[in-house]
């Protein structure tokens, strides 16, 4: 029989609400990594765009409670924590949080659709550094799947792909490029994982249901000294490219490397990336991440109810099939 559970756990990246909090912030999300300290500064400018406060905390809160309200009607009846690994609320407080409230067993939903040491090692090493923190009566965490092929999350992308591409005119609607995006990470960390196959996995299914042919995936938000090799092409690089070859007058953009319109998203595409377009004179259609889409919503809900049945539905699109429950020993291992 699968093991019970009296709690989810929302688990996530974190991002500072006002200006005082965006240096605090970036020093907790740099901390041993070899980032130059430029770089830094830079992304506290993109912060400051937007007066200090990044969506990704308010997404969250809305995300909570359209589950809560899904579990409140349909069940299970737990409850919903939240911990993050850079910002408030911490993974350390919200364990200690649910040790108070007599939680032992949680099922921890990461919102990284994908494999890879920053989208999932890492957050399963933050719980079990917070979980010593906490001491003897932390509970229990174990994480459920990666949702990168589950058609909870495909489904709304599709949808998405497709509402932009009917924008375009009929004619030019083929050729028109559709570039996914995701956030770039280094080579090193690329080869250790599964993360570009399932992003393009992801990319294949959302084009296949939107029934559009020229896509291809792109990279975005690169963080690592000048030397260091991470993936590429960069989404600007490549879009100057396209035009150099055939001059575009549309494409579409889909930031498939995420759930929900951040920051990386908001600066890094719809400041950024469209900079570009409009320098050389191309209307960039930008579909929608998931965000709280009742599919999306409902899709975390089977993965719980999966999660609690002796004989689980899984489900899962495409040739990969669904994602292991438990990680093995050396996934996605990284050292920088």
């Amino acid at each position: 029989m699968p093991p019970a559970y009296d709690a989810i756990l929302l688990v996530s990246f974190g991002g500072p609400e006002g200006p005082d909090e965006v240096m605090p912030f970036l020093e907790n999300v740099l901390r041993g990594k070899n980032v130059p300290r430029g770089r830094m500064l830079e992304v506290a400018e993109h912060y400051q765009h937007f007066c200090g406060v990044s969506p990704l905390n308010e997404q969250n809160r809305q995300l909570i409670a359209a589950l809560e309200r899904e579990l409140a009607e349909f069940g299970p009846h737990l409850p919903v924590y939240w911990g993050n690994r850079n910002w408030h609320p911490l993974l350390p407080d919200a364990l200690q949080q649910m040790a108070g409230d007599g939680v032992r067993r949680a099922l921890a939903f990461f919102t990284s659709p994908y494999s890879s040491y920053s989208g999932c090692r890492q957050y399963r090493e933050d719980i079990e550094q917070a979980r010593a923190q906490v001491g003897s009566q932390s509970p229990q965490v174990d994480k459920l799947r990666a949702f990168f092929n589950h058609p909870g999350f495909i489904d709304p992308l599709v949808e998405s792909v497709d509402g932009s591409l009917q924008k375009i005119p009929a004619p030019r609607r083929p050729q028109t490029p559709l570039l996914f995006s995701a956030h770039s990470i280094p080579l090193s960390m690329a080869e250790n994982c599964r993360y570009q196959e399932q992003l393009r996995e992801a990319a294949r299914l959302v084009a296949a249901g939107a029934g559009h042919d020229r896509w291809e995936l792109v990279y975005q938000s690169r963080s690592g000294p000048p030397h260091q090799p991470w993936l590429e092409p960069d989404i600007c690089d490549r879009l100057a490219e396209l035009h150099s070859k055939d001059v575009l007058r549309e494409v579409v953009v889909m930031p498939i490397g995420f759930t929900s319109d951040h920051m990386e998203v908001l600066f890094d595409i719809e400041t950024e990336a469209r900079q570009v377009c409009t320098e050389l004179g191309i209307t960039m259609y930008r579909a929608a991440t998931v965000g709280t889409h009742p599919r999306f919503i409902r899709m975390i809900r089977e993965l719980i109810i999966e999660r609690l049945s002796d004989k689980p539905h899984r489900l899962a699109l495409g040739n990969f099939g669904a994602s292991h429950d438990v990680c093995p020993v050396d996934c996605c291992r990284y050292r920088s």
